[in-house]
């Protein structure tokens, strides 16, 4: 309610005092109010329009577009009210005396639209600025009832200021009143900054710098006072995240000192412009020091994964599995070893590669299918090895006295084996297999095919299936090097960045420091002539002194 009521008294007085002005202009040249009422009434339902319109918006939009738009909403909100600082802190002390000067030239110039036109942009610069910034600080206020309370009671006291100023009974030091509100602005901007970092985590376009700094629970405990006025007022959390305390410094402290540094001890231009070039150069040696020295993150995983049976609940180990490369890198190659087999390569082909999600990572997943022969199978089955193959039981279409065996024995294997992996690294892979003989010979008039457990070998005949330690293992270390990339990428790449462009500004704006300087001192110490002509001037000037 604090933060609203000042921000609604501070932007309605300036507004009311630009409309006084103009008023008292009007009235002393006896020209009519109609005008410039109208041009206000119009500002102000613009205003308003405006503030309704970017809610609707806002409430239109899903969660994360809400959270998005606030966080737009506030570094809007920031830059306004940071620029209104400034500029009342620069001009507040002739404020008035420039806007009656204003107001007698447009008089003069034109006619009574010319002032009711200006009372209109007036207010609807300083209406559009409140609407936005008094949005922002709804989304951060703990009750927007109260804070649309302390904003209708500020604009009340504007206007009611404003009145007093134009009519005479009212005289109010402007140059202190905007000094002393501008600090409190700050301290609200600088939470504003907290509260928007927070929009935009939220909206996920800011996952880096979540890291917990400090726990002010206790000093900001919910339904408290100190809440309302550390948390309500400066958008201060329990629990503020080190980009949130970077961004607040780094709003504060600059902003703080730029407008409330002493003017006696204000630099000179050139000094100023040289100060400007050393913080420029630090900051572009601070950027380079984040690029390169920033860690890269690494994936550490195993070297091979552990395979276990796919049947059954052992979890006993049969082989191993692991990816690798060609030559040319392409295309990727898993090799598995199995217990009492020969190691398989499954080359995993570009053209049958697809995204998808497998335990909750993004990863190129592969299906092979294929059909082999069992090694070591034997050729011919007698009734009592086709009767164990089948669980003990005679399979359907034999009978022991017309089929006494032996029978001929035609084995094969179709196995179906997905792969997933994601980064580069293996994520997952499983193998079902089913291993078929095709009976014939021993008075079968057709031949007869049986589905069996057993491919005679060491190997698991129903498939395998990576360990689901190992997958535990990698989903594990997958997230946690995608999380340090993120942060990478905010610490050595965009952060850099930004610093870079502040550093160009700084010294584009020293440069034009010094050219001006320059220009300047060309003009008030030119060059000495030298030679004849110079002799001739000085002798001119010694008999004109003389004279």
């Amino acid at each position: 309610m604090l933060a609203t009521l000042v921000i609604g008294l501070r932007e309605g007085l300036e507004a009311s005092l630009i409309v006084g002005i103009i008023a008292a202009f009007l009235h002393r040249s006896g020209k009519s109010l109609t005008a410039m009422w109208l041009g206000v009434a119009l500002a102000v339902i613009l205003s308003i329009a405006v503030g309704v319109g970017l809610k609707l918006v806002e409430e239109a939009l899903p969660q994360a577009g809400q959270e998005g738009m606030e966080s737009v909403i506030g570094a809007i909100a920031i830059v306004f009210v940071t620029g209104m600082i400034a500029w009342m802190n620069a001009h507040a002390r002739d404020m008035k005396r420039q806007l009656e000067a204003e107001a007698a030239a447009a008089l003069s110039q034109a006619s009574v639209y010319a002032l009711a036109s200006m009372a209109f942009l007036a207010v609807l610069r300083e209406g559009f600025e409140t609407s936005v910034f008094l949005l922002a600080t709804f989304s951060a206020a703990q009750s927007a009832l109260l804070a649309a309370t302390g904003a209708a009671i500020g604009l009340a006291m504007a206007v009611g200021l404003g009145w007093g100023i134009y009519v005479g009974g009212v005289k109010i030091n402007l140059s202190r009143f905007f000094r002393f509100t501008g600090a409190f602005l700050i301290l609200v901007a600088a939470g504003l900054v907290i509260t928007s970092l927070r929009s935009v985590h939220e909206a996920g376009w800011l996952n880096a710098g979540q890291q917990s700094t400090v726990n002010l629970s206790w000093l900001v405990a919910p339904g408290t006072i100190r809440s309302a006025l550390i948390t309500g007022v400066l958008g201060i959390p329990a629990d503020p995240r080190l980009i949130e305390a970077i961004g607040w410094l780094a709003y504060l402290i600059p902003v703080a000192l730029f407008i409330y540094w002493p003017s006696s001890r204000r630099p000179r231009p050139r000094t100023a412009a040289r100060l400007q070039v050393t913080i420029a150069g630090a900051l572009a040696a601070l950027a380079l020091g984040m690029a390169i020295f920033y860690p890269t993150p690494h994936l550490q995983l195993p070297a091979q994964a552990t395979i276990v049976a796919a049947a059954g609940s052992s979890s006993q180990p049969v082989g191993t599995a692991r990816l690798s490369a060609t030559r040319d890198s392409s295309p990727l190659v898993l090799k598995v070893s199995l217990r009492g087999a020969e190691q398989t390569a499954l080359p995993l082909p570009e053209s049958g590669r697809r995204r998808e999600q497998h335990d909750g990572v993004e990863a190129s997943a592969w299906v092979l299918t294929g059909t082999t022969t069992p090694a070591n199978a034997a050729s011919t089955l007698t009734l009592n090895q086709v009767i164990a193959l089948s669980g003990g039981r005679t399979p359907i279409g034999l009978n022991f006295r017309q089929h006494p065996g032996p029978f001929t024995a035609d084995w094969s294997i179709d196995r179906s084996t997905s792969v997933w992996t994601a980064d580069g690294e293996l994520l997952d892979a499983v193998e079902r297999s089913v291993t078929i003989v095709t009976l014939s010979g021993s008075g079968l008039q057709t031949p007869r095919t049986l589905t069996v457990d057993d491919a005679g070998s060491d190997a698991p005949a129903s498939g395998w299936q990576v360990s689901a330690a190992y997958r535990d293992d990698v989903v594990t270390e997958l997230n946690a090097i995608a999380a340090a990339r993120t942060e990478r990428l905010l610490w050595a790449v965009q952060l850099p960045i930004a610093l870079v462009i502040i550093a160009l500004l700084l010294g584009a704006s020293a440069c034009r420091t010094f050219m001006r300087l320059r220009g300047v001192t060309g003009v008030v110490n030119p060059i000495p002539r030298t030679g004849r002509r110079a002799e001739d001037t000085a002798r001119k000037g010694a008999i004109h002194a003389a004279l």
